[in-house]
């Protein structure tokens, strides 16, 4: 069996020019690259900081489960609608003018967090907070790779990625800490929030990340030499340079567009998506309704305990990709079905027996079930698709994740509503594990590619 070595790359990744920032030979200081992550952190600390506070709002406003899987499904809107834009404008327009208006829309999020009254506040927030997110995933992830270089492309893409995890997983453990130690439950940590999101908009300001060529630059004009302006390098070099590479990714055609894969590669997408959306769909129901288990069935009402159900779910969600990443993706994908089944297992077991054990398990392996999927169906693209579509590619990933995500934990929601909290959770729970032991199966059925090993 041939060995490959494949690395899951942030989107945007540019071939370096000498003398341009970010590239073999630039003038980047390491603790840039460090740097160009912090505003990917900020953003998704906010992503789910709201996690524990829902039973709060949902015992002043009196609203229903079912209301509040809509609340956390509208995040899950907000960031399928961003997805289909904000990666072709920042390819097009460059890393900031997608990034700052990003940071500034997680801004106005903080502070109608902050003086909700209202579903209607929440919903508006949640909206605000998924915009963001899909923005900072698209233009956050490639400029953290723009600014690092190929040199550093390693580097980048550990970075990257612990640094959504972290920040995903940081978000509701602050807000649990923060609600239960300080004044004013549900204003302190978006305040706090709000100081991080500052930081990181003036991270951006000065971020040396280069912007993309000119349109007349797609017919091979230009010298080739950079021109650094405000801490941005523009490029207007032939296709070799780093304004071409910017560019290449979106091309012609709409700015707004549903993300797809090229000919020969849906086979990829599909097995991906397969395990992934299930896995996804696990960790998405764990964070919008585990916090009603653990008060109503569980005996707890906690924010500290509800915010650290959701920080070891994603802890485990990025150990387990360092963990496996020696197997074959065949492996990686197989185990992670079988993670998110278990997972669902545990889920049942926790409602019917009220074990908190059994809970922190299911989010565990909810947690491995993401994790493994995203990491499998991301190396299979990565094996398959060309550069140049490569961020579209894993955009069809999350769009194939999120959909899920976004509507089954609101089904389930309502019917907990219609039918108990033990009898919906029980009936979703049930559902999932069967959709995720299908996506197993049609990852033996459909896989005609060796398991090589992730290196």
């Amino acid at each position: 069996m041939t060995e490959t070595t494949t690395d899951v790359r942030a989107p945007g990744a540019a071939h370096g020019v000498p003398g341009v920032p970010g590239a073999p030979g630039g003038d980047v200081p390491l603790r840039w690259v460090w740097l160009a992550a912090w505003p990917v952190t900020a953003v998704f600390v906010l992503s789910n900081a709201a996690t524990p506070l829902y039973v709060l709002w949902q015992r002043e406003m009196g609203f229903s489960r079912g209301t509040l899987t809509v609340v956390f499904a509208c995040y899950i809107a907000g960031l399928l609608g961003s997805l289909l834009v904000s990666g072709v404008v920042s390819d097009r327009l460059g890393r900031k003018p997608v990034l700052l208006p990003a940071l500034g829309l997680a801004l106005v999020s903080c502070l109608v967090f902050a003086t909700a009254g209202g579903v209607a506040a929440l919903i508006v927030a949640r909206l605000c907070t998924g915009i963001a997110v899909g923005a900072v995933v698209s233009a956050g992830m490639a400029a953290v790779t723009d600014v690092a270089g190929p040199a550093r492309r390693p580097l980048a893409a550990l970075l990257a990625s612990c640094a959504m995890v972290f920040g995903a997983g940081s978000g509701p453990l602050l807000a649990g800490v923060l609600s239960e130690t300080l004044p004013g439950p549900t204003v302190t940590v978006f305040a706090v929030e709000a100081v991080l999101l500052v930081t990181a908009v003036a991270v951006v300001l000065r971020m040396p990340v280069r912007r993309p060529a000119r349109a007349d630059t797609r017919s091979g004009a230009g010298s080739g030499n950079g021109e650094t302006r405000n801490g941005e390098t523009r490029n207007g070099g032939t296709g070799s340079g780093v304004g071409n590479r910017a560019g290449a990714g979106a091309g012609g055609g709409a700015w707004v567009r549903v993300p797809g894969v090229p000919r020969g590669a849906g086979r990829q997408l599909a097995l991906g998506i397969a395990v992934f959306a299930p896995g996804i769909t696990a960790t998405s129901f764990v964070l919008s309704l585990g916090p009603s288990l653990l008060s109503g069935l569980l005996g707890t009402g906690s924010r500290i305990v509800s915010g650290a159900l959701a920080f070891v779910m994603f802890l485990s969600a990025t150990g387990v990709q360092f963990a496996v990443r020696g197997l074959g993706r065949r492996t990686i994908l197989l185990a992670g079905a079988a993670a998110t089944v278990l997972g669902m297992l545990a889920l049942v077991t926790a409602v019917h027996t009220g074990s908190v054990s059994a809970l922190a398990g299911a989010a565990l392996l909810a947690g491995a079930g993401q994790g493994m999927g995203q990491l499998g169906g991301l190396s299979l693209l990565n094996s398959t698709v060309p550069a140049g579509r490569l961020a579209e590619a894993n955009a069809a990933l999350n769009v194939g994740g999120y959909l899920p995500a976004g509507v089954l934990p609101v089904t389930a929601g309502y019917l907990s509503d219609a039918v108990g909290l033990t009898a919906g959770a029980t009936v979703f729970g049930t559902a999932l594990a069967a959709l995720a032991a299908a996506g197993g199966g049609l990852v033996l059925r459909g896989w005609r590619e060796p398991a090589e090993p992730l290196g």
